[in-house]
């Protein structure tokens, strides 16, 4: 019996990367709003009481960006100087450009927006079709967003992390080994050095966190529960760390089970196909699982610049597949169209849906805007 360990992280809607992520999906999500034809290539960078907005927009739409980021940033809990960020008085700076008409030329008339390689995945660990760790790990980050909202646990603050260890025997996943959480909190609930969290707090945590996720059955015996483990953490979010745009994208993904094209998603429109193709490879790949064509499905895809058609698109069912890999390829090009005016319109993209895939992970969660999640060309696979 072959075993392996393998672990995967997740962050809450507050840690500093995140809140970029989400700003600049926000911006995205405002100009999609009141202009289909806009292009949006946005990113922000966020420190100790600065938020910086940049990048290129070329948009017949207008956007209040300083008041949208005020918004944002107060929805995602930073409401407040106790958690040493303040949405009503941080300062601002919007250096936002336009597109270059060089990239525009090549767009306007069907093709991708840049060159890169994009990757998709789906396996059969979880019911969403998604590796174990990666799934809850997004669970307890989210968990911890809800018991904070929910004043359950009140002495949380937005910021956060989860780290999530599977032990796997020959290849299926069984128990979880190791659990880590470092969850931002106020000074109310330290002990009297000041130095650590009172035990009371973290069993708080355990219990209302690890407890209401993770199944007893599926922590191995000897499981190990790591929470705060400096001590505290009371300075965190920007005033303790910096933030940008489209640094978590192994959190945005597939939590590092399968490669990454290289490219973020946040901030940029579907023309760009580093989000896109990507949520297509998705799309393709939780399809063919879900057709039971394959226990688990890695697709890439590959663009040039100005090129409506992938240059290449290669699949990888690792020995699972009821076909060879190449068959699978010539199916996918028979039912999917693969270029980036066919994705947009198959996955229905130009719509305002960003920010919420900007926390939590793109894929995995099926809600009713994450159109890449559906699994509607079973039958059409099926069929060959």
């Amino acid at each position: 019996m072959e075993k392996h360990l393998f672990t995967s992280e997740s962050v809450t809607e507050g840690h500093p990367d995140k809140i970029c992520d989400q700003i600049s999906d926000g911006i995205l999500d405002e100009v999609l709003d009141q202009d289909l034809a806009g292009r949006v290539a946005c990113e922000t960078f966020i420190t100790s009481g600065l938020i910086i907005v940049g990048g290129e927009l070329t948009t017949t739409s207008w956007v209040d960006v300083p008041q949208l980021v005020r918004n944002i940033v107060a929805e995602i809990g930073y409401d407040h100087p106790r958690y040493g960020f303040d949405a009503a008085s941080c300062a601002i700076l919007n250096a936002i450009g336009k597109q270059s008409p060089d990239i525009a030329q090549g767009v306007n008339r069907g093709g991708a927006g840049d060159q890169g390689l994009m990757v998709g995945y789906a396996c059969r660990e979880t019911p969403q079709l998604m590796p174990l760790p990666i799934m809850l790990a997004h669970r307890l980050t989210q968990r911890l967003a809800q018991v904070r909202r929910e004043r359950v646990l009140d002495f949380l603050g937005p910021d956060g992390k989860a780290q999530v260890t599977v032990e796997y025997e020959n290849d299926q996943p069984r128990r979880v080994t190791t659990v880590v959480l470092a969850c931002q909190h106020t000074s109310d609930v330290l002990d009297e050095t000041g130095e650590r969290m009172t035990g009371e707090s973290i069993e708080q945590i355990r219990e209302k966190v690890v407890g209401a996720v993770i199944e007893p059955e599926l922590l191995a015996d000897d499981a190990q529960i790591l929470i705060n483990r400096t001590g505290k953490f009371v300075i965190g979010g920007p005033q303790s760390d910096t933030g940008m745009t489209g640094r978590k994208i192994i959190v945005d993904t597939y939590g590092g089970a399968v490669p990454h094209g290289g490219g973020a998603f946040s901030g940029k429109d579907p023309s760009k196909v580093d989000r896109s193709a990507t949520y297509m490879a998705r799309y393709i790949a939780k399809n063919i699982v879900a057709a039971e064509l394959a226990d688990s499905c890695v697709i890439q895809l590959a663009y040039v610049i100005g090129e409506p058609q992938p240059v290449s698109v290669m699949i990888s069912t690792n020995g699972t597949g009821v076909m060879p890999d190449d068959r699978l390829e010539e199916l996918v090009r028979k039912h999917f169209d693969l270029s980036p005016r066919g994705i947009i319109e198959g996955l229905d993209l130009l719509r305002p849906i960003y920010r919420q895939t900007a926390a939590y992970g793109h894929f995995g969660r099926e809600l009713p805007d994450f159109t890449w999640e559906r699994t509607d060309r079973v039958g059409e696979l099926k069929k060959g």
